[in-house]
């Protein structure tokens, strides 16, 4: 069901796309802060909140930029009341952070470093796991992915760190990006785990661990690409494709799938990152969970049915490839467009999609500023939230407008007018819609390098 808000307008004036169409939805949101006092709040970028949009899920940084993976704990604040829960507590040297909430039922997952840290095997993007935890039970954790650094290698388990865990929209499967220990770890990965398959890694490696869903890489990397060519050296930052897949060309549907960011090797030899898709099988293949498969030079091999292909072709354009602020590729709920950033002729970062089924990329927004955080669909496909100029905005996914939400709330509770300057900058991270499509989470920072304060936030929208 679509939004249905009332406008308030901002007394600044917004660009308005240069697309047309309809923009006669009203909008209005009021901002109100939901976490206080100092803390090194960070949100992931989608399944920060929990499946009745009441809980909002975070892990603590303590610099101000949030680089240093050093969190001790997972909590989630009740949007209400104000109410903080601790959800999880590191232990034994580990760190945490990185978490998303099960889209149905009372499970998050999220990084967990490694336990009895030693100079050989510290926190890297290499040493380190998902694990998951029920919000019922506190400080008790399953661990996601097995890890096997012995060869042969068990069928299902790893051997190196996974990291961003982000469920499918039925709860069903999880995608994650992954770097190797043993071979080439500077390339990174997508994978996936499955559950219902307990994976049990032999004992003859003090890191080795069992893991509770079967895990399989996805996409195919390579140290060099051809200059030229549709090889990567890297995948990251994925996004599962629909809420059921998409629509292929011939009609039929591809059920599972993801879209991911690859960085291939121009003919002149320059670094670009496109839209590549992986379409997956619907079931994990029963000969997966016999044998696993490591390449000839010693890298685990894609699971067998993943087939990945390049989406976009933007060589020839005057700003080439993905740009703008970090972000992960999201797909409308319907699977029909993928939204990514890349610059207009201007040199301005821009919201674009691209059609899973045939590649085809359009401009969505056409403002003058640049996008600045990472964004979300809204439930209905209708609105994508993400930061612009200091500020929490819609765009219409229609027409292209974007609109900037202006009233603020403070922390007694009265509606006060847009202040001139932000109170806080909104970080890039996250900028998430709930469940529900009523509310939109995201962090302000303020503060110095000494005591900087990221509060979580949430956008109210009213109808």
């Amino acid at each position: 069901m679509a939004i249905c808000v009332v406008l308030l307008f901002m007394a600044m004036s917004m660009p308005r796309s240069a697309s047309g169409g309809d923009n006669s939805v009203p909008i209005s949101g009021a901002e109100r802060q939901i976490t206080h006092g100092l803390g090194g709040r960070i949100l992931t970028n989608t399944g920060v909140w929990s499946p009745d949009s009441q809980w909002i899920i975070y892990d603590l940084r303590s610099d101000p930029a949030g680089d240093i993976f050093d969190s001790p704990r997972i909590e989630a604040v009740h949007v209400d009341t104000g109410e903080v829960r601790i959800l999880y507590r590191a232990v034994n040297g580990a760190k945490c952070g990185v978490a998303t909430h099960h889209p149905k039922l009372p499970l998050v997952v999220f990084i967990l470093g490694p336990e009895h840290p030693t100079d050989d095997w510290s926190y890297g993007p290499y040493h380190r796991q998902g694990v998951v935890v029920e919000t019922r039970v506190s400080d008790t954790f399953k661990r996601l992915d097995a890890r096997d650094l012995t060869v042969p290698l068990t069928p299902g388990a790893l051997r190196g760190g996974t990291h961003v865990h982000v469920w499918d929209a039925a709860g069903d499967w999880l995608s994650f990006t992954y770097n190797d220990a043993l071979v080439e770890p500077g390339l990174r990965d997508i994978g996936i785990s499955v559950p219902g398959h307990k994976v049990t890694a032999k004992s003859d490696h003090p890191r080795n661990h069992d893991g509770d869903w079967f895990s399989a890489l996805v996409t195919r990397t390579v140290p060099a690409p051809t200059p030229g060519s549709d090889e990567i050296k890297r995948a990251n930052e994925e996004g599962w494709i629909g809420n059921n897949g998409y629509i292929r060309k011939d009609g039929t549907r591809q059920c599972r799938a993801i879209a991911f960011q690859g960085q291939v090797v121009s003919a002149e030899g320059e670094d670009i990152v496109e839209v590549f898709v992986v379409d997956l099988p619907d079931e994990l293949p029963p000969h997966a969970t016999k044998q696993a498969q490591l390449s000839s030079a010693g890298r685990v091999e894609p699971l067998s049915g993943a087939s990945q292909r390049r989406l976009t072709y933007t060589t020839d354009r005057r700003y080439p490839g993905i740009q703008g602020t970090r972000h992960w590729l999201r797909s409308s709920p319907n699977g029909s467009r993928i939204a990514c950033l890349m610059k207009d002729d201007s040199g301005v970062s821009q919201i674009f999609t691209v059609s899973p089924a045939t590649g085809e990329i359009k401009q969505l927004t056409h403002n003058s500023s640049d996008i600045s955080s990472a964004f979300t669909w809204s439930p209905d496909g209708r609105w994508i939230a993400h930061g612009m100029d200091g500020r929490v905005c819609l765009t219409d996914t229609r027409s292209g407008e974007t609109r900037q939400i202006a009233s603020h709330r403070g922390e007694t509770g009265t509606q006060e007018s847009a202040p001139s300057k932000p109170l806080g900058e909104i970080r890039k991270e996250a900028c998430v819609f709930s469940p529900n499509g009523k509310r939109i989470a995201f962090v302000r920072s303020s503060g110095s390098e000494s005591a900087t304060t990221n509060q979580i936030c949430v956008i109210e929208l009213q109808e």
